[in-house]
């Protein structure tokens, strides 16, 4: 049997739903036996590959982040929304109620710890962001949803190796079995 191709991205988030996915413990073995990762946070190959599943944590933030996740849809089989953040822009979203210039301001200029002059940082290259954060959803085609801040670990592995043994998952059949 051929070995599946899974790749996991990072974007505007707070990297919580990657804390949830190593919290599958020993579980990752049953995945490692049906597919390689071949692009995740400490996986940095320089291109995003072709893969089999995709599971994409974080909104788009930047024109960056929107190209990249352009190009993961168009080399993804199956593309996941993992965490509120890809579903809602949770956290994420709250800077959509300021001007991006207030946002900047804030971060990089007005902030305690920049220099005493009040200067945007020279040596920093920043990401041109979005006037708006926005829920990947808005970007591009979504295949299945995780929701959850951060999901749970159980829901995470219960997806994946579904995708991986070539079923379709059922969500609102998993949480009815957890929850009753």
């Amino acid at each position: 049997m051929t070995k599946k191709r899974i790749a996991t991205v990072w974007l505007g988030g707070c990297s919580g739903c990657h804390m949830s996915l190593l919290d599958i413990d020993e579980r990752i073995l049953e995945v490692a036996k049906l597919a390689d990762i071949v692009k995740c946070p400490i996986v940095d190959a320089k291109e995003f590959p072709e893969v089999d599943v995709a599971l994409v944590e974080g909104s788009v933030t930047s024109d960056e982040h929107w190209r990249e996740l352009e190009h993961i849809r168009k080399n993804s089989k199956v593309l996941v929304s993992l965490g509120d953040c890809a579903l809602t822009t949770n956290i994420t979203g709250m800077r959509n109620q300021l001007a991006k210039e207030d946002v900047l301001n804030c971060a990089y200029k007005d902030a305690i710890s920049n220099d005493k002059e009040g200067k945007m940082p020279k040596h920093w290259v920043l990401l041109n962001l979005l006037d708006k954060v926005v829920p990947l959803h808005e970007v591009v085609s979504v295949d299945y949803v995780i929701p959850g801040c951060p999901p749970s670990a159980d829901t995470i592995f219960y997806v994946l190796f579904e995708l991986l043994n070539d079923r379709v998952p059922d969500l609102a059949a998993e949480r009815k079995l957890k929850y009753g």
